[in-house]
């Protein structure tokens, strides 16, 4: 398309969708990952896309925003989000993939790409020519300082956290049972069962416990969806039972009744070798972490593969940093993934697609892709660069970002499912109008 090369800086989700993307189009990229030689709090390995917290990429159901925004990818040509359906686990009606298998699978896919150019070293320095700064909350401090001179001192942070990961040999299955909420017989989760006595018992142990980031957090520092297991516990003794730890929809096979509380587990590769305590981010020391998650019944002799970690989030304040393409006006530089403040693995993938779409229509000289507002994606990039966002927090697609539905009251599930219709059809109608940016057959659109 162009002998221009454009730079992606980062090889995370949004990176490796962008890099990759832009491949297809017949633009040549240069993809700068830091890591070996450089390291991030959270990662533990050198390959691209790692997913440094959970392994699920949440709901598949269409008439959920989660299920909807991955619709509107498939849509789009994702071709992360491909590669996690072909490297999945199984979790219920969640998409989880194996998370060595899909970083694997996402850096051979950008190794073997002719047009990209893998350069293992860390940026320090915004780069020239047009480029995409993917390099996430993780941020190197070099280039988030660089990054700030750019866009001003309009910058903001949270902390994030991560969940442990057990040897699935050492979890007592003479108490760990297999089922899916509201589903009979097996399933994809192991569900560790409590008495009042014994919640009790981890509650007192939990709240106590000596954690690595020793001040209390304010609501305004966490990040809801990834808060602390202890933290959650610190609202109310019964607050991890309406939550994380709730009972509704299991029944231990023992006895046929409802425990007080489960503490769920899901598994982190195809061959069940490992399972991640789902909801169980922490900000425990390493020894306190084994210690009291080894008071959960099934667990007394559980080892850890991976302890849960935190660490801080950095993030641009996009609404008054950004415009509606999450480009630094009057430059040729473009920020994707969550260093723009969304959060979550799937919407890091749509904003790596998303700026490899409007990268390409500016190296043509053409219309930039605006997102209805009615779609999952949409209502998402308009909240995060619309100036009255204020005060700006990190945020998943939800259906409260979208424009109201017209017509009468509708029950909760009538109006998700009306909201995904309405997305649907958008969508269709926009990528059918732009097939100069969706058009791929062939790889280069000029």
């Amino acid at each position: 398309m162009t002998d221009r090369v454009v730079t992606v800086v980062g090889g995370g989700l949004a990176g490796s969708e962008c890099a990759l993307q832009l491949a297809r189009r017949g633009v040549r990229v240069r993809l700068f990952e830091q890591r070996p030689t450089g390291t991030a709090p959270a990662h533990h390995t050198d390959r691209l896309a790692e997913l440094v917290c959970s392994n699920s990429l949440k709901s598949l159901r269409e008439e959920s925003a989660a299920g909807l925004l991955k619709h509107e990818l498939t849509v789009m040509g994702s071709m992360l989000l491909e590669i996690a359906r072909d490297c999945a686990v199984p979790a219920g009606a969640a998409l989880a993939v194996d998370r060595a298998r899909f970083s694997q699978t996402v850096t051979t896919a950008v190794e073997g790409d002719a047009l990209i150019e893998l350069v293992r070293e860390e940026v320090t320095a915004i780069p020239d020519g047009p480029c995409v700064i993917a390099a996430g909350p993780l941020c190197s401090p070099a280039l988030f300082s660089a990054l700030c001179g750019l866009v001003g001192d309009s910058h903001l942070s949270f902390f994030d956290a991560a969940a442990p990961v057990v040897d699935a040999q050492t979890i007592d299955l003479s108490v760990a049972f297999s089922q899916s909420r509201y589903e009979d017989g097996a399933g994809d989760y192991l569900n560790c069962p409590m008495g009042r006595e014994e919640y009790d018992r981890f509650y007192d142990e939990l709240v106590a416990a000596r954690r690595v980031v020793s001040r209390s957090f304010e609501g305004r520092d966490l990040f809801n969806a990834c808060q602390p297991i202890e933290e959650v516990a610190r609202k109310g003794r019964d607050t991890m039972r309406f939550g994380a730890l709730k009972p509704v929809g299991l029944r231990d096979p023992r006895t046929g009744q409802r425990p007080w509380a489960v503490a769920q587990l899901r598994p982190e590769n195809a061959e069940g070798t490992a399972y991640n305590l789902v909801g169980f981010q922490t900000n425990l020391a390493w020894g306190e972490q084994a210690r009291v998650f080894r008071m959960i019944p099934g667990l007394e002799h559980a080892e850890f593969f991976r302890y849960g970690v935190m660490h801080r989030n950095s993030f641009v304040d996009a609404p008054r940093s950004l415009d509606g393409s999450f480009a630094v006006p009057g430059t040729t530089v473009r920020l994707a993934g969550q260093i723009t403040g969304t959060e979550g693995y799937v919407e890091a993938i749509a904003s790596g697609l998303l700026a490899a779409l409007n990268t390409c229509a500016d190296l043509l000289g053409r219309q930039r892709l605006s997102l209805p507002k009615t779609t999952a994606l949409g209502s998402l990039v308009a909240y995060a660069t619309d100036p009255s966002t204020d005060p700006y927090q990190p945020m998943h697609v939800n259906f409260g970002l979208m424009p109201p539905l017209g017509g009468g009251r509708m029950r909760k599930g009538e109006r998700h499912a009306a909201y995904a219709a309405r997305a649907r059809e958008d969508l269709a109608a926009c990528v059918a109008a732009r097939a100069d940016l969706f058009r791929t057959a062939g790889g280069d659109l000029s």
